[in-house]
């Protein structure tokens, strides 16, 4: 089968991880349980942003120290949950050279590289503030921003919301912009959810649970509530694993889990390196949520299970 790079917009469930196309489902603990190791928001700079009050400049350290954790609890899997590489403009630094955010990326998929398991990236906001989506792909060796996998008993999907209103892909886009999940994205998503019947995670940057946020005048994802219905009416869907807000947070809407996780990164004053293991057990129909660092525990049961 030849290589599926940059071939986003095929409607298909293809488990691909680090450029590797495999055949059949990923395994998964004997026990039946699937423990997924979890981290948002990294992004991994040579600048901090005084304004922002965020130490961008860390990241090294603390990206080893979950990989680290990962392989030692150990995990099934690891997810990035987006804005993995900082674009170059930050709140009251100078710009700098674009040509260095390339090796900077590089150089974080290279510590991520360290988790010895199959590992998801999630596209965020600021991974396309200096690069294209193909750019990012080909630094990270991942062959699409929109796929799904099977492991264990369950699918897990990862959604690529940085799409402009009119459908074309966000790139260089130098500053923040809302979230979009394009139409074909959508039809997509619809034809993987009804190709599976398996408890499915669905895991994008923006949250799809905020109708409203003041910092972005509107939601996150300006067409949060098509994706939310197409999720809905699925009836497989437990949960939505989220970033791109720092602090966290947690809603349940239509029955689904909406789990936003708290970043990695480090601010002005010091938070302890922040992350997420998360346990998902068949027989007692539980998502665990473990948190290192800042990041919030939660027990869930499965939608219908309460």
């Amino acid at each position: 089968m030849g290589s599926l790079r940059r071939r986003t917009t095929a409607i298909a469930t293809v488990p691909v991880l680090l450029g590797v196309l495999l055949c059949t489902p990923l395994s998964a603990a004997t026990d039946g349980t699937l423990r997924i190791g979890i981290f948002a928001d990294l992004h991994a700079h040579d600048t901090n942003s005084p304004l922002d009050h965020f130490v961008l400049v860390g990241w090294q350290e603390r990206l080893a120290a979950c990989v680290t954790a990962m392989n030692a609890w150990p995990a099934d899997l690891m997810i990035q949950l987006g804005d993995f590489v900082n674009g170059r403009f930050v709140l009251g630094a100078e710009l700098g050279d674009p040509e260095r955010i390339p090796a900077i990326l590089a150089a974080a998929d290279a510590v991520y590289a360290g988790f010895d398991g199959p590992r998801l990236h999630v596209l965020g906001n600021h991974d396309v503030g200096d690069l294209t989506k193909d750019e990012f792909l080909d630094l990270v060796d991942v062959e699409r921003t929109t796929l799904s996998v099977d492991i264990g008993g369950y699918h897990i999907v990862v959604l690529d919301a940085q799409y402009r209103p009119d459908s074309s892909d966000r790139g260089d886009e130098f500053w923040y912009m809302p979230g979009f999940v394009s139409p074909s994205r959508l039809a997509w998503l619809r034809a993987d959810l009804e190709a599976s019947n398996a408890p499915t995670i669905v895991c994008l940057h923006q949250r799809l649970d905020l109708d409203y946020e003041v910092r972005h005048g509107g939601p996150e994802v300006l067409n949060h509530l098509e994706v939310r219905d197409v999720l809905r009416a699925d009836g497989d869907v437990i949960a939505v694993f989220q970033g791109h807000d720092h602090w966290g947070g947690y809603t349940m809407i239509d029955g689904i889990h909406y789990i936003t996780f708290r970043s990695l990164m480090d601010r002005t004053g010091g938070v302890p390196p922040t992350w997420a293991q998360v346990t998902l057990d068949p027989v007692a129909s539980t998502i665990e949520v473990s948190g290192e660092g800042e990041q919030e525990d939660y027990l869930l049961r499965y939608p219908g299970e309460e």
